[in-house]
């Protein structure tokens, strides 16, 4: 069943015209599922809770995310936070839709040029009542056209946050996340950083369904046999033994790519947040050079082998904007 995962940025009203309510956390799902030509294809819509008051959530669904939704009730510091956001985390396809709170009038070519300096240049406008049926076959539709990249990621080496687990009666220890790359099957023989606690997975379940394998996207939980519940946490990763698919780092240096509109420049000595496949990570700037920074991190921050992994910058006190850019080359410094 392939998954589409969409950062929802807008209304309940909205997410529920898109899809039926599943779990909630610090992030909202809702889930479309329509089938054709025998196959199940799904959109799972993924909206941060306490946004724009915590930061947090966004970037969590950010770490997931495809493709984007971002409804626009007035032009705000924080519509425009969400869109430089959206597009550090290179979530390229999308659509701003025009839904102006009652009195306010927003004009839809300042919100095209918005989009255009925040990076999402490939995002359309969308005005007028909302069609939730135009939107979900356009998803589909990016889904469509991601087909060929989400197969290079299942090839890729399996990277498995967590964010919950627990022990189930008559099952055992159950961890849960979102696959960010690769595939993880049953009786696979994994792996579990920062313990580098190894256990046998001894069951798969994805939206309710036991399943043999799950792939990139897929939210899964896995029963995991021969393994410390204390080696589970949220923010530890799952990898199959052997892959080798991720750096730890304890410190860092990476090119900072400045987000459109930020202003303020780091200085030596600052702390600074580093959100990566689910992790939220505090570092203090041991260095800089130009666009060159030196990080030390508070504890260590797993980095994909393949250069991979996409790493948002943050300050939490920056005003009014809390993203600072984007990560790039980064290099583990031993």
């Amino acid at each position: 069943m392939p998954v589409l995962n969409v950062a929802l940025v807008g209304s309940e009203d909205l997410a529920r015209k898109l899809g039926k309510k599943g779990d909630t956390r610090d992030i909202e799902s809702y889930v479309h599922k329509e089938s054709r030509g025998g196959e199940v294809r799904i959109l799972s819509l993924l909206r941060p809770l306490k946004y724009p008051e915590s930061i947090r959530p966004l970037l969590s669904v950010l770490d997931v995310a495809k493709a984007g939704l971002l409804e626009i009730r007035e032009l705000s510091a924080s519509v425009g936070e969400a869109m430089v956001a959206l597009g550090c985390a290179g979530i390229s396809r999308g659509k701003g839709i025009i839904s102006p709170s009652e009195g306010v009038w927003i004009d839809s070519d300042q919100v095209r040029v918005m989009l255009d300096q925040a990076g999402l240049g490939d995002w359309e406008v969308v005005e007028g009542e909302v069609d939730e049926h135009e939107i979900r076959s356009d998803l589909f539709e990016i889904q469509d056209e991601m087909s060929s990249s989400m197969e290079k990621l299942n090839s890729s080496p399996l990277i498995l946050p967590v964010d919950q687990h627990f022990n189930v009666k008559g099952v055992g220890l159950v961890a849960i996340g979102y696959v960010q790359s690769g595939r993880v099957s049953k009786h696979d023989e994994v792996e579990v950083m920062p313990a580098a606690d190894v256990g046998v997975v001894r069951s798969l379940q994805v939206m309710d369904d036991d399943v043999d394998v799950a792939i990139t996207g897929d939210r899964v939980g896995v029963a995991l046999r021969n393994l410390r519940e204390q080696s589970l946490h949220r923010g530890c990763m799952i990898c199959v033994s052997g892959e080798g698919g991720l750096v730890g780092h304890e410190s860092s240096n990476f090119q900072l790519e400045v987000a459109p509109f930020q202003r303020k420049v780091l200085s030596v000595g600052e702390v600074i947040h580093a959100a990566s496949d689910l992790q939220f990570s505090v570092g203090r700037i041991s260095s800089l050079d130009g666009s060159s920074v030196t990080v030390d991190w508070e504890s260590p921050i797993w980095i994909r082998a393949d250069g991979s992994s996409r790493v948002l910058i943050v300050q939490l006190d920056a005003v009014p904007m809390r993203i600072m850019g984007s990560a790039s080359s980064i290099e583990k410094i031993d």
